[in-house]
């Protein structure tokens, strides 16, 4: 999706001349944990709140405090994913946006950009969202179409959730008439269901085998 018309520029970013003490007023006014500083129409780099709060010298330049610049962006032409992920690896809720020629644009701020994913068809359509685990050399995200789809099922997405040297767990998000074939095709196909469903008549079948075990032994 389009994410340029997220872009924002309601507060304009400091300077190397920006005062400690405007910073400070800045970061009293407005919830962000860090902004841009630009020389030139160039993005230098972010000071943070945190950062700011420790300076006593009010009245001195942040340029005077370039080693406590943090440096991240990305750019107008970024898929969205990408940049949830610069929110989440540098702890921010602003990412400054540069053009191909390193030049400022504006920022994103996570609220927008967060609204903006809700939006995609991913999260907004209904479907069933499964979770499957699978040792790594075992899985591929092909065979993981190809089940749903040969069961008639239509794929919204699936994605990598989470990941370590022996297993893979996969999100994916399909619609289908019959949930049940496709939970069952998996299991053939050795993959372990994580997520719990309601149409799982295999769960269900193990727990009345389990009922009349129980019951078999108690006689």
């Amino acid at each position: 999706m389009e994410t340029a018309p997220y872009i924002l520029n309601e507060f304009e970013a400091f300077s190397l001349e920006t005062s400690v003490n405007e910073v400070k007023t800045f970061f009293n006014e407005t919830t962000y944990s860090h902004f841009p500083i630009v020389k030139e129409n160039h993005l230098i780099g972010l000071i943070s709140e945190t950062d700011i709060e420790g300076i006593d010298e009010d009245e001195k330049e942040i340029g005077y405090f370039q080693y406590l610049f943090n440096l991240f962006s990305t750019h107008v032409t970024t898929n969205i994913l990408e940049i949830i992920t610069t929110f989440a690896s540098n702890e921010t809720n602003i990412v400054p946006v540069i053009d191909t020629q390193k030049n400022y644009i504006g920022y994103f701020d996570l609220t927008d950009v967060l609204h903006a994913y809700n939006e995609t068809p991913f999260l907004k359509n209904n479907g069933t969202v499964m979770v499957l685990e699978k040792e790594v050399r075992g899985f591929s995200f092909s065979e993981i179409c190809q089940i749903i789809e040969s069961n008639g099922g239509k794929i919204q997405g699936l994605f990598i959730s989470e990941k370590n040297e022996t297993t893979v767990k996969i999100t994916v998000k399909f619609d289908s008439q019959d949930v049940n074939e496709i939970l069952q095709s998996f299991r053939r196909y050795e993959y372990e269901i994580i997520s719990s469903h309601e149409e799982d008549f295999y769960l269900e079948d193990l727990k009345e085998r389990s009922k009349y075990l129980q019951k078999y032994l108690n006689i």
